[in-house]
């Protein structure tokens, strides 16, 4: 008796799993995806360039921005946990996509509304998380442009490691051979939250929110700022571990995961501009 109430309760726990746990999406081919990490976002006008993707165990899909893409400050606004943002639920639009998605996070909200203070943590923790329409899952495809991936989450890197990126800037006005580029980075820093990067040409205004792979091709992180001193024209990536960190610590998106890329990663290839 004993043994079949065991059973018994094995089989409705199983079952009850199978209801509720989520496969991941299938994603559109590579080939013929209109949204994918490196596509334009426009949050109130400003543009800016998708990172990752992600999704849930309830079959939403999200790609990433940078916090600062909404933000309502100057330029040098740039310290997350004094500089003003449009609010969570703010609709931003997404080339490639037929519906605006929905900004559902955006670390300078959530580092705010937490009274945050750590120095490092203001000033590099700029990730944002734009929710898709379910009409246009079917158009996702989770692979880096040009360079394939991501195969993982990165750690730490060292200096003189090789990174890759793909921009999207308004500025090269669709010329989307200057989009891939590769360079080094001069080591993590800022308590874990930064790597200074130099590119072969630097990330420019409407690169924000790039995505930057290592040298195995795993997400390190996003584009966040142009430095002007002490290490002129090389950018900081905001770190993507790390920031995906805090939003689960501060919100209920803890389930939200990166989605691998299909396409191998192949860091070989030149770059196409320079």
């Amino acid at each position: 008796m004993r043994k079949s109430l065991i059973a018994g309760l094995a089989v409705a726990a199983s079952l009850a799993f199978a209801t509720t746990a989520s496969a991941e999406p299938t994603w559109a081919p590579a080939s013929s995806a209109t949204v994918h990490p490196g596509v334009m976002t426009f949050t109130e006008g400003a543009q800016c360039t998708s990172n990752f993707v992600f999704y849930d165990a309830s079959n939403n899909v999200y790609i990433g921005q940078a916090a600062h893409c909404s933000g309502t400050g100057g330029s040098t606004e740039t310290d997350g946990c004094l500089a003003a943002s449009h609010p969570n639920g703010t609709a931003v639009e997404v080339t490639g996509a037929s519906q605006p998605g929905t900004m559902v996070y955006n670390s300078w909200n959530a580092m705010q509304a937490a009274g945050e203070s750590d120095a490092d943590t203001c000033a590099y923790n700029d990730f944002a998380l734009i929710r898709l329409n379910a009409t246009d899952i079917g158009k996702v495809n989770p692979s880096i442009p040009h360079w394939g991936g991501p195969t993982a989450l990165a750690s730490a890197t060292q200096a003189g490691d090789q990174v890759y990126s793909y921009g999207n800037s308004s500025l090269r006005q669709g010329i989307t051979t200057l989009s891939p580029k590769t360079g080094v980075t001069l080591g993590t820093d800022s308590g874990g939250w930064n790597d200074t990067v130099y590119t072969l040409t630097p990330g420019i205004p409407g690169d924000s929110g790039s995505a930057f792979l290592d040298a195995q091709g795993r997400a390190l992180g996003v584009l966040s700022t142009l430095a002007i001193a002490p290490l002129a024209l090389s950018n900081n990536v905001s770190d993507l571990n790390k920031g995906l960190e805090y939003m689960r610590a501060h919100t209920a998106l803890d389930a939200i995961e990166l989605v691998p890329g299909d396409l191998a990663f192949d860091g070989d290839q030149l770059p196409l501009g320079l």
